[in-house]
């Protein structure tokens, strides 16, 4: 059998992934005809279909999904390897595109940007602030950052930032007010600071301790999108907020605030840069990701 060739490889696993021939064809810069013919001639050399079709969709086949899973992590080697040979090439020019949550795009602000200015100043980045998870392919984004445990599973992820914990604070004289509560149903006696989700749904707040969970749907005077916003209204005596971490940091630092149900804090969730598998890494997102990896000055 002879060996496909590279760019048939990399269309293949742009469709399996996105199981759609006309979204992995607009990756790839190709009509969906001309992808689907490749696709079939790719079946015909390896002598195994690949992908199942219908009118209407696309799924990879028990091989396909095989072929997809060793592929995978091979092309990304290899997108690693092609790209230790940039710094030999002069200087890293171009636009990366990031989409991400106020929250994250606020870690990035103080983590990544300056050391990414540093280190590559002809590389541009595009950040676009976005509460609600998008498509990052279809939507034209090089790479997005998001909490680890809600990024698509057919990306790759690179974790970076301290992990973040979701905390319940509340102002000094609130608690001055009211007993603090020191259990998650203690919170139905409390006015609690809503918070909406970007699909318009409220956010129940969800608590661990030694193993055993617990989730509050909460009411109070206040319902708002923004998690900034929600601690200044805790500052204010307008409730208890639940909120990341870093969206508290100040405030606590300052004694604004302070923490309750500390004993309750669910397991921290890691932030990670993520981004497709399937194709090529451009040179300045290799160089977004190397300043992630280690965001120091180089040795």
């Amino acid at each position: 059998m002879a060996r496909p060739s590279l760019p048939d490889l990399d269309a293949f696993v742009a469709v399996a992934t996105l199981r759609s021939f006309r979204r992995a064809a607009d990756g790839l810069g190709i009509a969906p005809s001309t992808l689907s013919h490749a696709m079939r001639a790719l079946e015909e050399r390896m002598g195994v279909r690949l992908l199942n079709r219908t009118t209407r969709s696309v799924s990879p086949t028990e091989a396909g999904l095989a072929l997809l899973g060793r592929l995978q992590p091979a092309l990304a080697s290899l997108d690693e390897a092609l790209g230790s040979v940039a710094p030999f090439r002069g200087s890293v020019t171009g636009t990366v595109r990031i989409n991400a949550p106020r929250l994250t795009a606020v870690i990035l602000l103080r983590e990544i940007l300056p050391a990414m200015a540093e280190r590559f100043p002809e590389v541009a980045v595009d950040l676009v602030v976005e509460g609600r998870l998008v498509d990052i392919v279809a939507s034209g984004f090089d790479a997005g950052v998001r909490l680890a445990d809600s990024i698509p599973r057919d990306m790759i992820a690179v974790p970076f930032s301290d992990p973040i914990s979701f905390v319940c604070v509340a102002s000094p004289g609130y608690l001055a007010r009211l007993d603090e509560p020191f259990a998650p149903d203690d919170l139905k006696r409390h006015r609690c600071i809503g918070h909406r989700v970007p699909s318009g749904k409220l956010y129940r707040w969800e608590f661990e301790r030694a193993g055993q969970t617990a989730a509050v749907e909460v009411s109070g005077p206040l319902t708002l999108d923004d998690e900034e916003l929600m601690v200044e209204a805790a500052v204010k005596g307008l409730g208890i907020a639940y909120v990341a971490s870093p969206a508290a940091a100040v405030a606590l630092a300052q004694g604004r605030v302070r923490r309750v149900l500390t004993a309750w804090t669910p397991a921290a969730e890691r932030v990670a840069v993520y981004y497709p598998g399937h194709r090529a890494v451009p040179p300045a997102l290799r160089a977004f990701l190397d300043v992630v990896k280690a965001p120091g000055p180089p040795a």
